[in-house]
């Protein structure tokens, strides 16, 4: 077995993130059930553009319009396909509290033609497996997600795809440690 690649910044602490950013890690920490949210402690070190990010990314999920179990829906369609074990271990928690059943959760890595689907999740998957994969949504997916979601709806899922796309990608390139979650 391979051993797991350091991180390449070390998760930040009072010094490294100032006492905002710290006192936000460790509140979002607490809120994950892991001691260490170490994509928190290891963003912060940006200071206040990890608030901006926080931010943003907080009015996409979990403030935006989309139900909370379909945002988890794409989020954890992402982390299947971007292969983002961190954003998979948080989001599967994230699912199930947000209403999606274990079947669902572990369905996601099926993908949108997987039995068991509403036209909606269905339609919602495979905008997002076409955002991931081309970085564009077919006119044919664009329809049948355009029959499901108003327009404002529709953006913040094109949003929410890439915030994830891209939460992903600075995971796996600064290579942050899974975190260990308290039972």
């Amino acid at each position: 077995m391979a051993a797991t690649p350091l991180p390449r910044i070390s998760p930040g602490r009072l010094g490294e993130l100032g006492p905002i950013n710290w006192v936000v890690w460790q509140v979002l920490s607490r809120a994950a059930g892991t001691a260490d949210a170490h994509l928190f402690s290891t963003l912060g070190r940006t200071r206040g553009l990890f608030r901006g990010w926080l931010h943003f990314s907080g009015k996409l999920m979990p403030g935006g319009r989309l139900p909370r179990a379909e945002a988890e829906l794409v989020i954890l369609r992402v982390a299947h396909l971007r292969d983002c074990g961190y954003e998979a271990d948080h989001h599967r928690r994230l699912g199930r509290k947000a209403g999606l059943t274990a079947v669902e959760v572990d369905r996601v890595a099926a993908g949108p033609e997987a039995e068991g689907w509403t036209p909606r999740q269905r339609a919602l998957l495979t905008a997002t497996d076409r955002l991931v994969t081309t970085r564009e949504i077919d006119d044919a997916a664009w329809a049948e997600l355009a029959a499901h979601y108003d327009e404002r709806l529709l953006i913040e899922i094109v949003l929410l795809v890439n915030q994830y796309e891209g939460l992903a990608s600075t995971i796996t390139t600064l290579r942050i440690e899974r975190d260990i979650f308290k039972v």
